[in-house]
């Protein structure tokens, strides 16, 4: 139950209103989460609510406000719903017997360019059956379709586990390794994190914690080292360690102390693997050498945070470009879910998402290559800057 947000399956609940979202969300979870009414339009703002979905794993439903919504915040609603789309990993279209109509269908093609997969689930089957018609009609779509009652059916939970393992996306099933799968089992390997104002009083960030949890289940020898450390951690080992991870704002002195036949790259650029897609991002990276004086940059962080002095994304990030470019830059930032229009601006530097799952991140490099905006994330263009991709990218072979 501890599984971070970011780590769970998002499954989001869509369908008109009143078809029993709330009851199905209630069923599955066996607990009261959302408010369940015969007033359409019950369900307002996304209700998350995180378990164990045994055999599947940590699971984060969003139960979201009905498509067709007609109340006086119905176009807020419905604008909510559909963002949350772009943090989907599997949709679940709600009917009940009156089956699918302009509104799901629709739902179901942004599924198809998404590439979401879906399951039809129809309810109140204790109500009314479907039409025969009407459910061969939406078995000739998908072949994930339960036919229920969420208030008598005590086989629901089973049902739905039994479909969601059918479908379920390999990247889920098989889990990504963070860097395990880069260096040999019981190889060394240093990770460097710098103690300064962005590290949180007695802690480390959550990539850093991730990335150790993933060597340590790999079984590596790990050591952990402020970088003003790390020449005598280096030289005080027998053996060079197979790589050296940095914090992405201590990339260049680190580079400087780590000898060319050891491995270097990043935490953030680990994670542009892990959440997004590194060959994408690589080569929006390039896109900063054609920044022009007063072309516009978006700066998209997933966590909201007080920006502090020196903060990666609002001060060290944009220094950076400047510094590389030589233009006067218009630097915009954004946390959170929102995602704007993207037609006015001519790069992305996503962080290292962390704080979000990987089908949100991709979900905007879509939606970037479909704007023809390059997109890359802040450790591939802090190393860019700073002249070290090539070697930050070696260990990857990309």
């Amino acid at each position: 139950m501890k599984t971070l947000k970011s780590m769970r399956l998002h499954i989001g609940l869509f369908g008109k209103t009143n078809v029993g979202k709330s009851s199905v969300l209630n069923k599955i979870t066996n607990q009261d989460v959302s408010i369940v009414s015969d007033i359409a339009g019950t369900t307002t703002d996304v209700v998350e609510k995180s378990m164990e979905l045994l055999p599947v794993g940590p699971v984060n439903f969003l139960d979201t406000a009905g498509i067709d919504d007609k109340t006086a915040l119905s176009s807020e609603r419905i604008e909510k719903t559909m963002k949350v789309l772009n943090r989907t990993d599997v949709g679940v279209v709600i009917c009940d017997f009156n089956g699918l109509d302009d509104y799901e269908w629709a739902l179901i093609e942004k599924f198809n360019e998404l590439k979401i997969p879906f399951i039809v689930l129809v309810n109140k089957t204790d109500v009314k059956s479907i039409e025969n018609s009407e459910l061969e009609r939406i078995k000739s779509f998908t072949e994930y379709v339960i036919t229920t009652s969420a208030k008598t059916d005590d086989q629901l939970i089973y049902k739905f586990k039994e479909t969601l393992v059918k479908l379920l996306p390999d990247s889920f099933v098989n889990s990504p390794k963070i860097a395990g799968d880069l260096v040999p089992e019981k190889s060394t390997v240093i990770l460097v994190i710098p103690i300064d104002k962005e590290a949180p009083k007695g802690r480390i960030i959550l990539p850093q914690v991730q990335t150790l949890r993933d060597l340590l289940d790999s079984n590596c020898v790990t050591i952990a080292v402020k970088e003003t450390e790390l020449k005598d951690a280096i030289d005080n080992l027998k053996v060079p360690p197979s790589l050296v991870i940095t914090d992405s704002q201590a990339f260049k002195k680190v580079s400087e102390i780590v000898p060319d036949n050891i491995a270097l790259t990043s935490f953030s650029i680990l994670f542009a693997r892990l959440k997004g897609d590194l060959n994408a991002f690589v080569e929006g990276a390039t896109a900063i050498e054609n920044l022009r004086d007063g072309d516009k940059v978006l700066i998209l962080e997933s966590c909201t945070h007080h920006a502090i002095d020196d903060d990666i994304g609002r001060v060290k990030i944009p220094r950076l470009l400047k510094q590389k470019t030589g233009k006067n830059l218009v630097i915009e930032n954004i946390s959170g879910h929102d995602f704007p229009d993207i037609s006015d601006y001519k790069l992305i530097i996503h962080c290292g998402a962390c704080m979000t799952n990987r089908r949100e991140v991709l979900s905007r490099i879509l939606i970037a290559n479909q704007k023809n905006v390059p997109i890359t994330n802040y450790g591939i263009a802090i190393s860019y800057c700073l002249g070290i991709l090539p070697r930050a990218l070696k260990i990857f072979e990309v």
